[in-house]
């Protein structure tokens, strides 16, 4: 899985290119959920994650038990750090003058204080990386409609106009692709040799209410129209692509393989997408499975919900069943990744000069476009304005 072209659509190792041009866009903001770092920002955190849904303290305090098992502090802001670390010097190595800064949805440093920073930088031409890489709501629309309401509240307070700009979604930019098709041949490697070529292939992502992933994407895009929507048909193209590179670097054909869902936190009455992880590996165990390798394509980095409901919960569950399993790596701040963000910021960059640059995609369903339709991954409470959308 590779492209020779660079964003601009000129083959790679040619003659010595321009330096690469952000232009119109002055600063790059790298925009994260957020998360705890310490046993008191554990229940005021989750206060921000469920603001206005009326949670108890003590029900937060319960769901928190995740973060105290690990000293309440997730592993997501120190993996924002590193790759906001290696994008600084991917840019800068390749002489791309665009600074980066970061903001968080739901803990410090918080995304209206970042935007404020930039602005006093005397930035104004800002894009995005959300680290979320599917369409739907939680993870597209929502992030769109923290940047709207930070930017208003800016402007209450006298802030010179921002204008922000969302990259496009890259679950299936080679860079996003080819990391997790090598984590999972490491993953396989790991497991005993007599069990390795007849392993099944777990591909895991966050478990959302069907309603919500059925509306994702776009009305006119045609996977809306099939179940799931938009969400699952990008993650089964993902899962396609890495099973089929899987394939060719083993050998082995016919593999099996199965998209399932983790980290469900609704009510028990609303339906969401399924099968469970665990529920998968008890099924897997009973039709006689000799193994699995667990391979959580839906996530960009080894958050907690990676850290807690795969390597704790799930590994647990396999444990139990006397199923062997190993677990794929994400994406993180790997050199591939950090590359592809940079080809997406002077993809985006030359669009918006007017030029067509190479969009670079793998699988069935093409590059994603750059601006969101008005109706797309509707806000499933009530409608609210966002950014990047047209």
């Amino acid at each position: 899985m590779s492209d020779s072209r660079t964003p601009g659509g000129a083959a790679t190792g040619g003659p010595a290119q321009a330096a690469p041009d952000a232009a119109p866009y002055d600063a790059l903001l790298l925009l994260s959920f957020g998360g705890p770092e310490g046993p008191d920002d554990v229940v005021p955190f989750l206060e921000n994650v469920t603001h206005g849904r009326g949670i108890p303290k003590e029900r937060l305090a319960e769901v928190g038990q995740h973060y105290f098992r690990f000293g309440g502090v997730s592993p997501i802001n120190e993996q924002n750090r590193e790759l906001l670390a290696a994008l600084r010097k991917d840019f800068a190595e390749h002489g791309l003058d665009l600074p980066v800064h970061w903001g968080n949805r739901n803990w410090s440093p918080y995304l209206v204080d970042t935007l404020r920073e930039m602005a006093e930088a005397g930035h104004r031409r800002i894009l995005t990386l959300a680290t979320s890489a599917y369409a739907g709501y939680s993870g597209c629309r929502q992030y769109r409609e923290n940047l709207a309401d930070a930017l208003a509240l800016l402007s209450e307070e006298g802030v010179p106009e921002l204008r922000v700009d969302k990259l496009r979604h890259y679950y299936n930019h080679p860079g996003f692709v080819g990391p997790m098709v090598e984590s999972t041949l490491v993953a396989l490697a790991e497991l005993p040799e007599e069990v390795r070529d007849t392993a099944h292939l777990v591909f895991t992502t966050h478990s959302i209410p069907t309603a919500m992933a059925e509306t994702s994407g776009a009305p006119d895009d045609p996977a809306r129209g099939r179940p799931g929507g938009v969400y699952v048909a990008q993650h089964l193209d993902v899962a396609r692509l890495v099973a089929g590179a899987v394939a060719e670097a083993t050998g082995i054909i016919g593999r099996h393989w199965e998209l399932v869902y983790q980290s469900r936190s609704g009510a028990p009455h609303i339906p969401w997408l399924e099968p469970d992880v665990c529920d998968h590996l008890e099924a897997l165990h009973r039709d006689g499975a000799p193994a699995a390798v667990m391979v959580p394509i839906g996530f960009v980095s080894d958050h907690m919900e990676v850290k807690y409901d795969l390597d704790t919960e799930a590994r647990a569950k396999a444990a139990e069943l006397g199923l062997p399993v190993a677990r794929a790596a994400t994406v993180g701040a790997d050199a591939r990744f950090v590359a592809a963000v940079r080809e997406l910021v002077l993809e985006r960059a030359a669009t918006e000069r007017g030029a067509q640059p190479v969009r670079c995609a793998f699988g069935s369903l093409g590059a994603g476009r750059d601006v969101c339709p008005v109706d797309c991954c509707p806000n499933p409470r009530a409608p609210r304005p966002a950014v990047g959308q047209g």
